[in-house]
């Protein structure tokens, strides 16, 4: 994936040597349900600026020093512009050519789509100038133009209006007219992701040279895998990343699924532990945190990655271990990166990827879709205790939240450290500049909320067509079936032996059991799981 050099992102230096006691602890943070799949976590000794404390995790009474969300006065410099940084919409590996896409991006209606005439994947506002039409329902036409298919308006790469149908071909030129063209924003392919900047005046056309999204070069590294995924998800950019920023949760709400480290003397059934977590430096531009197994880094507003092997630079450069030198086979690094995407209120878009350089071979021959199984149903597994936790949070009020949250255990200092950076930089939440009321959607039927299909498999390019190769073979599987069935029913008793029909009623049956138990999983996998974790 190709990116560009921006030197305000630290870089990540990785060790030489990676032991059986680091693989352990790699694979017991790896966010794939599949042994040796997908994986990562990140680290290094860094000066101390300030530590979000609290007690252990052991049950006690009071908090000794409870994490601290204080909000210092701050000058118009320290104040996080929301619409002043680059947003990722998608990776290109799920993106079609032939066909736009919608996107939502800070309640920003968006389309994206590929300009053959310049090569380049595009961003404009998805709004037809002339009726307001969504220009995602669309098409690319013969010339490489983005058509609206209500009235026929067609647009080139910049957004400037090539033709209008019921303009006379002999009258004015109307499709000259600013007012005939569609808001196009800065745009960028980095890292085998599509960003585009949030504003579409024309003083921001060249943003690319002064500001550029964050750079990860091991996901350009061919020498690591790189497989993505992405999917919508039904709460909140501040619920998801929190989420994603507390690894004490994990063997509880995704016991079964996910392994993680064990206590010589387990507590409970779980095994969940005091964890060693701290913040250790935080200002505008995010913070590092130190975990027990390595180090993880916030670079706001989007991107969150850590890794139980990397040390975390914090000096300037790049978002990556020595430059782009590669690395021996004996050093093996891995990353745990996630994108993560304010939509609207209740809900966000999530990018993962887990770059590693060793195991690649994994990954040339398990199709993408199977991970994504098992990466699924860990999203699943606490996804409803996350959208009703927002509700109660709102309910409470957001700047409320250090009041209504009791938070006294070093494992919540990575939350404690969003939450505090939030406050104190942007606003205490998502600046969707009036576009809705603050109130959040309804809350759905639990069926619609767990959905998988048009929350991932439709815009998964591997699931999807893993969707329907095995429809079509469930269709086949009972087709046999029948087929098998007619031929027993039409051919005379003397045509056939016993053998020979018993044979053929047998393959009948299971040609039927099979599609049934293939229709079974693909709901399952592809459409709804449910998560009873009073049964696990």
């Amino acid at each position: 994936m190709e990116a560009l050099k921006i030197s305000s992102i630290p870089s990540l230096q990785i060790p030489s040597k990676f032991d059986k006691a680091q693989s352990k602890k790699l694979t017991s943070f790896c966010f794939n349900s599949i042994p040796s799949s997908s994986f990562s976590l990140v680290q290094r000794n860094i000066s101390t600026f300030k530590i979000f404390t609290t007690i252990s995790s052991s049950v006690s009474t009071e908090p000794a020093n409870p994490p601290e969300l204080e909000v210092e006065n701050r000058t118009q410099q320290e104040k996080f512009d929301w619409y002043a940084q680059w947003y990722p919409l998608m990776p290109v590996c799920d993106l079609d050519k032939r066909m736009p896409h919608a996107k939502k991006v800070l309640g920003i209606d968006v389309v994206v789509w590929w300009d053959r005439n310049e090569s380049a994947w595009k961003v404009f506002d998805d709004s037809c100038p002339h009726r307001l039409a969504p220009l995602s329902e669309g098409r690319i036409d013969q010339w490489g133009r983005l058509q609206c298919v209500y009235h026929g308006w067609c647009f080139n790469g910049s957004g400037d209006c090539k033709f209008i149908p019921q303009a006379p071909a002999d009258g004015p030129p109307i499709h000259t007219s600013k007012k005939a063209c569609v808001a196009a924003y800065p745009s960028t392919v980095q890292n085998g992701i599509v960003w585009f900047w949030p504003n579409s005046d024309p003083q921001y056309k060249d943003v690319l040279a002064e500001k550029k999204p964050p750079y990860i070069p091991e996901l350009d590294d061919p020498s690591y895998s790189g497989l993505m995924g992405n999917r919508e998800i039904p709460y909140g950019y501040e619920v998801l990343i929190e989420n994603l920023m507390d690894p004490a949760h994990v063997p509880y709400a995704h016991y079964g699924i996910m392994r993680t480290n064990q206590p010589k003397e387990k507590a409970d059934r779980e095994g969940g532990r005091p964890l060693e977590l701290s913040v250790q430096k935080l200002d505008i531009n995010g913070f590092i945190a130190k975990q027990e197994w390595g180090r993880s880094k916030f670079l706001p507003p989007c991107v969150f990655y850590a890794s139980p092997l990397d040390p975390v630079d914090q000096g300037n450069g790049a978002a990556s271990s020595a430059g782009t030198k590669k690395v021996s086979s004996a050093q093996r690094r891995a990353l745990l990166i996630f994108i993560c995407i304010p939509v609207s209120p209740g809900n966000s878009r999530l990018i993962w990827t887990f770059p590693r350089n060793f195991g690649v071979w994994i990954d040339k021959i398990v199709p993408r879709w199977m991970f994504h199984v098992g990466q699924n149903l860990i999203l699943d597994s606490d996804l409803y205790l996350l959208h009703v936790e927002e509700r109660k949070i709102m309910d409470a009020g957001p700047s409320q939240w250090q009041k209504a949250c009791f938070v006294p255990t070093k494992s919540d200092a990575l939350v404690v450290g969003f939450r505090k950076w939030l406050i104190k930089y942007a606003g205490g939440q998502v600046d969707w500049r009036g576009k809705f009321s603050g109130a959040l959607p309804p809350t759905p039927p639990r069926e619609q909320l767990l959905d998988r299909y048009w929350s991932h498999v439709v815009s998964c390019s591997s699931c999807s067509a893993a969707h329907k190769g095995l429809r079509v073979l469930e269709v086949v599987l009972q087709v046999v079936s029948f087929s098998l069935v007619g031929i027993v029913a039409a051919t005379k008793q003397a045509a056939l032996s016993v053998a020979a029909r018993t044979t053929l009623v047998a393959m009948a049956i299971l040609s039927f059991a099979a599609s049934k138990w293939l229709a079974h999983f693909i709901y399952k996998q592809f459409h709804f799981h449910d998560y009873n974790h009073a049964l696990r």
